[in-house]
């Protein structure tokens, strides 16, 4: 039998095998968490460094929800294998508590608990995409979300929303995008990077086109508690009840509760889909850790006064830094509506000298930064389109404080 040229190709001897897979070597290192390693390195070398990189919570995790944690490390039922989709008590705790905060009614059967909420990205697009499909990701988007949809086969659209329209894609922008490869729409409110929110008069349109293309809607809720200036929280599955089991719901306890370190999140689907992706994840990781379900299980039933007190400094810290942003000429900032980050169009700071620099993107200006004034950001390459910086505001006020005024004095120089 004569062998394929391809196959000749691959198997010849003068050809080196690969070291790392070609899948893998194409995922790119996540830029938020390499920002906030640096700045943690620069830390820890005794340079004061500012990190307005990681989205994470300064505020210690609520002592009853360690003492959940507390209480289960010491039975032994839970130093023993777990179901993989989860205790049963969580998944009917986060079903309750989906009804309880979107108003949506879920079996727990719909609910698969999972490493942290990027697990959940993961397996929810590796359980609906097949090689080729298209998912409409609007755009500036949270950095993992493009490389988890490329590992499982599919093939990200950016759909770009800038400052002037409040980062906010309209139905006509992805109905310009749409393909007969189209399958998914991921849909973010409120946003990271931009903390930008939907009203609901647009989530009910948004998804009830979707549900007009017979599209699969992915959305994420990590921030539904994070809003600020009355502007209400709309759970697209309640929404646009069009959309039917067309539905997957992703969540998790590390922002609303500052319990980033913990790692427990879900995703919330159709039984089929959640079966399908509680398989993949039994052959990947199995059952999350049961000590920090048992603290995520604290956290979903329990009340959310110590929620409220942290949004509170991250309102006034909102404020501080965006008024503090819009002071800088070049700088222009819309006020986010929701989660804990403000991104910052800086376009105009783009090839002016600084510092005996002329940076030409603002990942050159990050880094510029960084180098001149010890303050780490992230560029808008990680999310999207050059010419824009994320800075988380979930750090402590004095901080920020430090860390904006070190901007303010650096970029005045800009000439």
């Amino acid at each position: 039998m004569t062998a394929t040229p391809d196959a000749q190709t691959q198997n010849s001897p003068n050809e080196p095998r690969r070291r790392i897979s070609k899948r893998i070597a194409a995922i790119a290192e996540s830029a938020t968490l390499a920002v906030d390693a640096k700045a943690k390195a620069l830390k820890a070398a005794g340079r004061p460094v500012i990190g307005f990189g990681a989205g994470e919570p300064d505020f210690p995790t609520p002592d009853y929800i360690v003492q959940a944690a507390i209480d289960a490390a010491r039975q032994p039922r839970f130093h023993r294998y777990s179901p993989a989709a989860g205790l049963p008590e969580l998944r009917q705790a986060i079903a309750e508590k989906t009804l309880r905060d979107s108003g949506y009614t879920v079996d727990p059967a719909q609910v698969l608990v999972t490493n942290g909420g990027k697990q959940a990205v993961y397996e929810s697009f590796a359980t609906l995409l097949d090689p080729g499909d298209e998912v409409l990701v609007p755009t500036p988007f949270w950095t993992t979300y493009p490389e988890a949809i490329r590992l499982a086969g599919g093939v990200p659209v950016e759909v770009f929303a800038g400052p002037e329209q409040g980062y906010l894609v309209t139905v006509d922008q992805l109905e310009a995008a749409l393909t007969p490869r189209t399958k998914i729409l991921l849909f973010v409110s409120p946003s990271n990077p931009t903390g930008a929110v939907y009203s609901p008069e647009q989530v009910k349109e948004i998804g009830d086109w979707a549900a007009g293309h017979d599209l699969w809607v992915v959305t994420d809720e990590i921030y539904e508690h994070l809003t600020y200036d009355g502007v209400p929280f709309t759970s697209i599955a309640t929404a646009s009840p069009a959309l039917g089991d067309r539905m997957v719901i992703l969540n998790g306890v590390a922002k609303t509760y500052a319990m980033t370190g913990w790692r427990v999140g879900w995703m919330i689907g159709p039984k089929d889909v959640v079966k399908a992706a509680t398989n993949l994840q039994s052959h990947a990781t199995s059952n999350v850790s049961n000590v920090p379900q048992m603290a995520a299980l604290a956290a979903v039933s329990g009340p959310l006064t110590a929620v409220n007190e942290m949004k509170v400094a991250f309102d006034r810290r909102r404020i501080a830094m965006v008024e503090g942003l819009n002071a800088i000429d070049g700088v222009e900032c819309p006020v986010p509506k929701g989660a804990f980050y403000a991104y910052a169009d800086v376009r105009s700071l783009l090839g002016r000298e600084l510092g005996g620099i002329r940076p030409a993107t603002s990942a050159e200006l990050a880094a510029l930064i960084l180098d001149k004034v010890e303050v780490a950001v992230v560029p808008g390459e990680a999310f999207g389109p050059s010419g824009y910086l994320r800075l988380s505001y979930a750090l402590g006020d004095a901080d920020l404080a430090t860390g904006v005024g070190r901007l303010q004095e650096f970029l005045a120089t800009a000439r």
